[in-house]
């Protein structure tokens, strides 16, 4: 049931969600950024400009790079800083599934409409996903609700909608994660090596995959030693270490191999041409001419990069196109994107200090076994602060550092919402542990009552919609929390649907 819940907020979300950006869109004029906007070489047929209006605020930013690659493939070198399965998806719901409406609708309008379905769709898929990994971590059935429902209203909304891969990684890593947690090694590397074809951040999942065998591993290594005795403990132990070696080697090779062949095929492209200008149609080879964009072109040198040691083309485009760099967004001027930031990296910084306070033997073991008589690892204590949260608070730990620190410091709200739980798991166990209202159905207020009208049901109460008609009566760290959340996901949609600057 509480599934049933999950998927029911998380529909009426993006329903939500597909109907403000149109509105929003269609009251707020655009904004004239300076950013990618490749011209239209299709002509318009007939429900091209009804699918522009309803759909167009979901096409700007970087998500017109998606749609560019989904439509015309790689053609621009800038064009590799986005990775290749959200555009596959795309153009493979405007070739099958809305082919019908290609007599109505260039290829144009059906990747639009591919958008709004497509990401939907996997945005209710990695709301399921969310609930499932939390179940089984936290291990309270609670928190795991509330953190799924306060997904469905996550500060990086925008960006699940729009023509992002955010949703699409979200959902391939939290169920990635989820088949990791129960064991199935081999479907989870698979999971997290599509997620790796869809953002460059997948590599970072590698260090589940070599953390959680390896917790595997130490508590089998303690059970066979307390119940063995004799010499074929050395052989299982010998065994133990091999299986962990090749479920690491092979494991981390599964996951890095989309990474790897991405980038080849980025170094084939650019450095061993076999295209010319020529075959590049004019209005496009035009753009490139006027904003410097590089492309493939078999009678011109190659571009310096090819001739470092590690030809890496991702690196190369961050650092001249978008000016990534260690310490490089540290400026005053960017104090306003800092503030943007500030709300996701508080969360992650709570979530961190909490951890640590309450369990500071543990984070010194680096989680990996637990000396306390009365809990353990294979029954661990129920909440955030189990001894599994542990590898996940560290995770979202190094995407704050490095976010901070290395990136377009905006960027760090979907960032972190799109690839760990844990800014949703710290915001759920906060409003659980500092929120009256979620603790009773009854107060000394009788105009503050949470009743549930599915109370003759077995369907479980949504606290996130009982709480907003009572916000002002909430506990100071509620209305925080719920203010972030909807404030940025109702702003996220006024913004960036109008070429406006957002995270």
């Amino acid at each position: 049931m509480d599934v049933r819940a999950v998927l029911e907020f998380a529909t009426v979300t993006r329903g939500l969600s597909l109907v403000l950006q149109a509105v929003l869109n269609a009251a707020i004029p655009d904004h004239d950024a300076d950013a990618f906007r490749p011209p239209r070489t299709e002509d318009y047929l007939y429900l091209d400009s009804m699918v522009e209006w309803l759909f167009g605020g979901l096409s700007h930013w970087d998500a017109e790079h998606f749609l560019f690659i989904a439509e015309r493939g790689y053609l621009y070198e800038h064009n590799f800083a986005f990775f290749p399965l959200f555009p596959v998806i795309l153009r493979g719901l405007a070739e099958t599934l809305l082919w019908p409406l290609s007599s109505w609708l260039s290829v144009r309008g059906r990747l639009l409409i591919a958008v709004a379905l497509g990401n939907s769709a996997l945005f209710l898929l990695s709301a399921v996903a969310l609930h499932a990994l939390s179940r089984i971590v936290l291990q309270d059935r609670r928190l795991a609700l509330l953190s799924s429902l306060l997904y469905c209203i996550t500060p990086a909304n925008v960006f699940m909608t729009a023509g992002y891969s955010e949703s699409l990684f979200a959902a391939l890593t939290f169920g990635g994660l989820y088949l990791l947690e129960k064991g199935f090694i081999f479907r989870a590397c698979l999971a997290l090596s599509i997620a790796a074809a869809a953002r460059s951040n997948g590599l970072v999942n590698i260090g589940f995959l070599l953390y959680l065998p390896s917790l595997h591993a130490i508590s089998q290594i303690r059970l066979y030693r307390a119940t063995t005795k004799g010499h074929s403990k050395v052989f299982h132990y010998i065994w133990v270490i091999i299986c962990l070696l090749l479920t690491s080697v092979l494991g981390t090779a599964i996951i890095a191999l989309p990474f790897c062949a991405f980038q080849y095929y980025g170094y084939r492209t650019f450095c061993t041409p076999s295209t010319s200008l020529e075959s590049i149609p004019p209005a496009l080879l035009s753009i490139a001419e006027r904003k410097g964009y590089r492309v493939p072109d078999e009678n011109g040198p190659p571009p310096l990069w090819c001739m470092r040691p590690l030809p890496l083309l991702y690196s190369h485009i961050q650092d001249v196109y978008w000016d990534v760099g260690f310490l490089r967004y540290f400026e005053l001027k960017q104090i306003p994107n800092f503030l943007l930031a500030l709300p996701m990296a508080t969360l992650g910084i709570i979530a961190c200090y909490a951890y640590f306070q309450a369990n500071p033997e543990l984070c010194v073991r680096l989680g990996l076994w637990d000396t306390s008589a009365n809990k353990g690892l294979d029954k661990p204590t129920p909440g955030f602060f189990n001894p599994r949260v542990f590898v996940y608070v560290v995770h979202s730990a190094v995407l704050l550092v490095f976010g901070t620190l290395c990136m377009h410091v905006q960027v760090l709200t979907r960032f972190m919402a799109s690839s760990s739980p844990v800014p949703f798991w710290i915001s759920a166990h906060l409003l659980l542990l500092n929120e009256p209202l979620l603790h009773r159905r009854k107060t000394s207020n009788p105009n503050v009552q949470l009743h549930s009208r599915n109370s003759c049901k077995h369907t479980p109460q949504n606290p996130i919609v009982a709480l907003l008609p009572h916000l002002k009566a909430c506990s100071s760290t509620t209305q925080s929390i719920l203010g972030y959340f909807l404030s940025y996901w109702l702003l996220g949609l006024a913004l960036h649907c109008n070429f406006l600057p957002w995270t």
